[in-house]
C-alpha cells in the first residue's frame, strides 16, 4: 500500500547536512585545517539556531565519519578536542532552548572520557522536544545497515524473531535515527556532489540540494536558500504527477471542509 504524502510533507521537518570545506576555508586564508574545523563550529551554532528557529523537527549534522580516522593523526586529535570542548560548551545552551543532542555513531572508539561527556549530553537534553540534533560521528551508512541486520539476525537466533518477520519498518528501527521522521532534506556544502557514505538507508526519499558554500561561510541565507529550494521540488514518492495532483486537491478539500 502506497503512504501517500501529506500537506506538512512539502517543508522539511528533518534537515540533514554533510559539512564539507572546513580545510579548504582554512587553506584560502593562509591558516592550518584545523582553524577551518573551529571556524565550522561557529556554523553549527548558526545552523541549530536557525533550524531552532524555523520549526524544523530533527536537524542531522555529519561531523565526524568513520573514513575520517584516516587523516593525519593532529588533525583527528584537535578535531576530537573540539568536539569535547563544544560539548561541554553548548550542552548548557541547548538545554536551555529545549533541543535535544543525540550523538549517532559507533563512539566505543573514542575515548572514555570523550564517551563520558557525550553520555551526559544526551542525558541532560533527553527529554527535550522542540528539536532534535543529531551529531553523526565516527558514522558510516553501511557500518549503521551492517549494525542493524546484526542486531536483527541475533534476534533471529535467539528466536525472538522469525527471519520471515523482518520488514523494512523492523530494519528501520535498529537504525541510528530510528523514531525520527526521514530526512526531507539532504544539504552537501563545499561544491561536491555526493553523500559520501552519510545515512544511505535514511536518504532514500530525501532531496538533494549541493551548495558550493563551504561550511564555515554556511549562514541563514545559505539555509533559506535551500529552503527555498526544497519548496519548489515536487515529491512524488512513487507517485505519478498526476496521481500526486489528485491526491493534493483531495488533501487541499479536507482542510477547507
Amino acid at each position: 500500500m502506497t503512504t501517500l504524502p501529506s500537506l506538512q510533507q512539502l517543508v522539511p521537518k528533518h534537515v540533514a547536512i554533510i559539512m564539507d570545506g572546513n580545510g579548504r576555508w582554512a587553506k584560502q586564508r593562509g591558516k592550518l585545517r584545523t582553524f577551518g574545523h573551529k571556524a565550522g563550529a561557529e556554523a553549527v551554532r548558526r545552523a541549530v539556531a536557525f533550524a531552532r528557529r524555523n520549526g524544523i523537527q530533527s536537524l542531522t549534522l555529519f561531523a565526524f565519519s568513520s573514513e575520517n580516522w584516516q587523516r593525519p593523526e593532529k588533525e583527528v586529535s584537535v578535531l576530537m578536542d573540539l568536539f569535547m570542548t563544544v560539548l561541554k560548551r553548548e550542552v548548557k545552551k541547548l538545554h536551555e532552548n529545549n533541543i535535544k543532542l543525540t550523538i549517532i555513531g559507533d563512539t566505543t572508539r573514542f575515548s572514555e572520557r570523550l564517551q563520558r561527556q557525550i553520555r551526559t549530553a544526551e542525558e541532560k537534553t533527553a527529554a527535550n522536544t522542540a528539536l532534535t540534533l543529531n551529531i553523526a560521528a565516527n558514522y558510516g551508512g553501511q557500518w549503521d545497515i551492517a549494525n542493524a541486520a546484526k542486531a536483527l539476525a541475533q534476534k533471529v537466533e535467539d528466536k525472538q524473531l522469525r527471519s520471515s518477520d523482518i520488514s523494512t519498518e523492523l530494519f528501520a528501527q535498529q537504525l541510528q535515527l530510528a523514531g525520527q521522521p526521514s530526512p526531507d532534506l539532504l544539504i552537501r556544502t563545499g561544491g561536491e556532489c555526493r553523500i559520501s557514505n552519510f545515512i544511505l538507508w535514511q536518504a532514500a526519499y530525501a532531496e538533494l540540494y549541493f551548495t558550493p558554500v563551504l561550511w564555515p561561510d554556511f549562514d541563514d541565507q545559505t539555509f533559506s536558500q535551500a529552503i527555498a529550494e526544497f519548496a519548489k521540488r515536487e515529491r512524488r514518492f512513487g507517485l505519478t504527477s498526476e496521481q500526486l495532483d489528485s491526491v493534493m486537491q483531495t488533501l487541499e478539500t479536507r482542510v477547507e471542509e
